[in-house]
């Protein structure tokens, strides 16, 4: 069997080609422009690539957009400070604080601090509850990345088995509720969760019509551990070396070689879930905007 590929790259595309257009939009029929800001704190390389990436998407979405670069050693009360000005801000619709954050910091405390309107990741009590009940309000941007790519690739997911294997408050728990919920066009699947005490993770992931992976380790799921005609959605980015040119050697969670084999369609890595995580950040702040001007809009 050949695997379809499901490509975030095309599909994250052209959602990006869709917000450009509505942005302008905006603009044009509202004066209103989409205000992103997106806080650092310290160079880690990782989240530094991570946040260029993001500025470099809403610059050519046409956002109004700020890279709001601290310290290392910025303190907790400064970093408090600097998103009580950013709720304050009435061009700011989305406040993104890049993690991880310095031990000396409490992450949990500056993602409460973010005005639940702003925050677009996802992240806060008050969405994350909405998200449970069913409620408009931001979804977490790789869950929601992944329900579209489900969609728009024409997976069928009402009555689908579902299996999803890690349980982190980012991807395995919020997929897994969002996907059993009544809503559509992705919903009502039965979804059971593997994580680290699961006895026996192939009995599970075998019986997957939908297998959705996001262990953190690579190549955990390998092709004896899944069904013939199962889709899967590979969430892992893991570097597992460089090339000769210094270039990092990328995998997924899930053995792609090997499991492509037996799949309908599969997601690759890189190019699969990735770029769908920064393209609904992009969404997120859109409906944000569109929000706090009293325009219709999915975040209620």
């Amino acid at each position: 069997m050949a695997a379809k590929i499901i490509s975030g790259k095309e599909i994250s595309q052209q959602i990006r080609e869709e917000l450009k257009k509505e942005v302008q939009e905006l603009k044009e029929k509202h004066g209103l422009t989409p205000g992103l800001v997106t806080i650092l704190v310290g160079e880690n390389p990782a989240s530094v690539s991570y946040v260029t990436a993001k500025q470099r998407t809403a610059h050519d979405l046409g956002f109004y957009s700020i890279q709001d670069n601290q310290p290392e050693d910025i303190t907790e009360e400064a970093l408090l400070s600097l998103i009580d000005q950013y709720n304050k801000d009435p061009k700011i619709h989305g406040i993104l604080v890049q993690l991880p954050l310095p031990k000396h910091i409490d992450e949990k405390k500056i993602i409460h601090a973010i005005d639940p309107r702003k925050d677009v990741d996802g992240f806060h009590p008050v969405n994350v509850g909405k998200m449970v009940i069913g409620e408009p309000g931001f979804l977490p941007c790789t869950p929601h990345g992944i329900l579209v790519l489900l969609d728009r690739a024409g997976v069928e997911v009402s009555g689908a088995e579902v299996v999803v294997v890690g349980r982190s408050n980012i991807v395995g728990k919020p997929v897994a509720i969002l996907l059993m919920q009544k809503r559509k066009p992705v919903g009502n699947a039965t979804v059971t969760v593997c994580h680290t005490a699961t006895k026996d993770v192939t009995f599970h992931t075998k019986r997957a019509d939908i297998l959705i992976v996001a262990a953190g380790r690579p190549k955990v799921i390998t092709g004896d551990m899944v069904k013939e005609g199962v889709v899967v959605i590979d969430v892992g980015v893991n570097r597992i070396g460089t090339t000769p040119e210094g270039k990092a050697i990328l995998c997924g969670d899930v053995d792609f070689d090997s499991v492509k084999e037996k799949a309908a369609a599969i997601t690759p890595v890189p190019g699969g879930v990735g770029p769908m995580t920064i393209t609904m950040l992009m969404k997120n702040t859109v409906e944000a905007a569109k929000s706090w001007a009293g325009l219709p809009s999915e975040v209620g």
